[in-house]
């Protein structure tokens, strides 16, 4: 099938992860067919598969790239002076990080079963990295004393599931502020963990 006018692969492929991106967060997965992200886009159907082989694999791309781009954005964001700073400057890049990208972060965990066993596992795998990132903070707070916690991996679990539930109900123009946010859960962390 031949392209629509003005078609090009550098601007179609963008448009077409951020309109499945887009269904899939609304509609769910399984109810989202290829010809309705093809006409969100513009495209006939069939100029999806130049993209994608299918839908799985298109729902895999944004699972992956979200978690690879959340990694990369932890390794350059700065850090607060020992594991008490560190933690602090954890907990509030993942708010900001994760606010900004509410959509992605709830196909993450809405939609991942939607994966093959191969495709599972490399999400899976993309997630243990990032949860490794917080333990070895916590690890290092315990080391040096400025941290206590019964059990580090159980603890990892506890905030990340804390901090991005902030993604499911914070509405920008809502009572508090992002910067606020940050704040009192970053609080409330500190609390749970500090000795």
């Amino acid at each position: 099938m031949a392209r629509k006018t003005g078609s090009h692969s550098e601007i179609t492929g963008p448009r077409i992860r951020a309109e499945a991106s887009r269904l899939f967060a609304r509609h769910g997965f399984a109810a989202v067919s290829m010809r309705q992200i093809a006409a969100a886009v513009g495209v006939q159907a069939g100029a999806l598969y130049l993209y994608t082989p299918d839908k799985e694999a298109l729902l895999f791309d944004l699972l992956k790239t979200h978690m690879e781009e959340l990694l990369v954005a932890w390794a350059e964001e700065p850090r607060g002076d020992g594991a008490l700073g560190t933690l602090e400057s954890f907990v509030r890049f993942h708010i900001r990080y994760n606010l900004m990208r509410a959509e992605a972060v709830f196909l993450s965990y809405m939609e991942l079963r939607n994966l093959n066993a191969a495709n599972f596992a490399v999400i899976e795998a993309l997630r243990g990295r990032y949860e490794a990132e917080l333990e070895t903070i916590l690890k290092a707070g315990q080391a040096e004393g400025s941290l206590v916690l019964p059990d580090t991996k159980l603890a990892t679990m506890a905030i990340i599931a804390m901090l991005t539930g902030v993604t499911t109900w914070y509405r920008e123009g809502g009572r508090l502020g992002r910067e606020t946010v940050e704040t009192i859960y970053w609080d409330m962390v500190r609390k749970a963990v500090a000795a």
